[in-house]
């Protein structure tokens, strides 16, 4: 069983904002299996201009090794205080080999219409320690919306440093009118 907590000058989710560019502060428990069986929530505050201003996510999941493969499948719950229409879920499934991973989560169900298969995510990230202690993150991911519900499809693309529970971000995504974003943030994990 562990824990975890964060600060951050600005919640980026798939290169987008989730605060209006505004401070977030985020925290969750996990429990493991040495099975490899493990499950978690995980809770940050939001804002999108509405009612809504925290998000909740629960999920379940499995891991394990083949050979130097590491494989993670899972599903994931997104809920959203007083957000109308918001809550989705989706499955995911990622291997890392070394330096790389690579992911792909597919939408379940969603209370704004969308149904199973309609949005995906694909992704790749990349991490490299370029000094001691201090790891440098590369990161691009297609985002589809076959009913556009939220958006039209787009990539986002980023690149961060981290050392010592410190991470500074610059992300962004090829989005028209899409901004650039600056994220700094603070995470601690601990055993309970």
């Amino acid at each position: 069983l562990s824990a975890n907590a964060a600060v951050s000058n600005n919640y980026i989710w798939r290169g987008l904002t989730q605060t209006y560019d505004q401070a977030a502060v985020s925290g969750g428990i996990d429990y493991a299996d040495a099975s490899g069986f493990y499950a978690g929530g995980w809770v940050s505050n939001v804002d999108f201009g509405d009612e809504t201003n925290s998000e909740l996510d629960l999920y379940v999941g499995y891991g394990f090794e083949v050979d130097a493969f590491t494989f993670d499948v899972g599903y994931l719950s997104y809920i959203y205080s007083d957000g109308e229409d918001l809550d989705f879920s989706e499955i995911y499934a990622s291997v890392n080999f070394d330096f790389l991973t690579v992911g792909f989560n597919i939408l379940t169900e969603s209370d704004y219409g969308s149904d199973f298969g309609d949005d995906t995510y694909a992704y790749a990230d990349f991490a490299f320690e370029v000094s001691k202690d201090l790891e440098l993150g590369l990161h691009i991911a297609n985002s589809t919306y076959d009913d556009g519900a939220f958006a039209s499809d787009y990539v986002d693309y980023g690149v961060s440093l981290s050392k010592n529970n410190f991470t500074f971000a610059i992300t962004d995504t090829d989005k028209s009118g899409s901004d650039v974003n600056f994220a700094i943030s603070y995470a601690v994990d601990f055993d309970l």
